[in-house]
């Protein structure tokens, strides 16, 4: 027997959130109304309401799978690390280095988005509190660790909201800054 082939249906899910980023990226927080994803993903309002029954449904998925991405970056960077556990301060450095270029629009448009619907940042909360904890558990001077945690959530808030626009090479010095920082903060008692 073959494996079966994911349908189109199999993915609408994906194609929702895909078309919520794009419209989001394009228009900005205030053009998200499900008509617009709707339209965007070439399905009915029906079919988008069946997967998110409303916006603030649609803007939650939207962070978790923002979230989601952000935590698989920082374990692929785990994983390069010799040794593996070298720190998780390291990776999260190296993540925030390799996107910090990457704004497209859709970054500033979801945390707007999200501002009204704060239920959506809970998971980014969640992972802030987990983080903070991490840290806490590897440094050897008391809040080294959440002042590398909030200095990363610094730069990208910051960018995202347009308040700076650092060069490679002022994002670089930054980085390479932290990243002392963190190698120092890896040498635990």
């Amino acid at each position: 027997m073959e494996p079966r082939t994911r349908s189109r249906r199999d993915d609408r899910p994906a194609i929702i959130l895909d078309a919520a980023e794009s419209v989001m990226r394009r228009l900005g927080a205030g053009a998200l109304t499900i008509d617009a994803v709707a339209t965007e993903a070439s399905l009915s309002k029906g079919g988008v309401l069946h997967h998110y029954a409303s916006k603030d449904a649609l803007i939650c998925a939207l962070a978790k799978r923002k979230l989601q991405r952000l935590r698989e970056g920082i374990a692929e960077h785990e994983a390069r690390q010799e040794p593996p556990s070298a720190s998780p301060a390291l990776a999260m450095i190296a993540n925030a280095r390799d996107t910090y270029c990457e704004e497209d629009g859709f970054p500033r448009a979801l945390l707007v988005a999200s501002a009204e619907t704060p239920d959506a940042l809970a998971d980014f909360r969640g992972f802030i509190t987990e983080r903070l904890d991490q840290m806490a558990r590897l440094e050897e001077k008391p809040g080294a660790g959440a002042v590398l945690v909030f200095a990363l959530i610094g730069l990208a808030v910051g960018r995202t909201l347009g308040f700076h626009d650092l060069t490679g090479e002022q994002a670089d010095r930054i980085f390479d800054a932290l990243d002392g920082l963190a190698r120092e903060l890896g040498k635990k008692r």
